[in-house]
């Protein structure tokens, strides 16, 4: 059984966090400034798309790209899509 993955990233005066629960089929949570946005019971090989909004005004909305590889075992990777313009999101260890 895998571990959890957590990705985090700061946007202007915002942070968008996703949560992927361990296992190549654990659930997804996205939380934006800490609150849950968008959730996923479970996902497969491939890529999920989960999408949000930043409570800017106007919102501004985005979303989120999790790639879970589909041949080989390894960690899954987040990107953020804003704008039009894609930006990786690290992963962070939470203990």
């Amino acid at each position: 059984m895998g571990h959890s993955h957590h990705f985090h990233l700061d946007q202007g005066e915002h942070s968008i966090t996703v949560n992927v629960g361990p296992g190549r089929d654990g659930e997804i949570e996205l939380l934006v400034n800490g609150k849950v946005v968008a959730y996923r019971k479970e996902h497969g090989p491939g890529m999920t798309v989960l999408t949000g909004e930043l409570p800017d005004r106007p919102v501004h909305p985005f979303r989120v790209l999790l790639r879970q590889p589909h041949l080989v075992p390894s960690a899954p990777r987040c990107t953020l899509e804003l704008d039009g313009v894609e930006q990786p999101m690290p992963e962070r260890l939470v203990l």
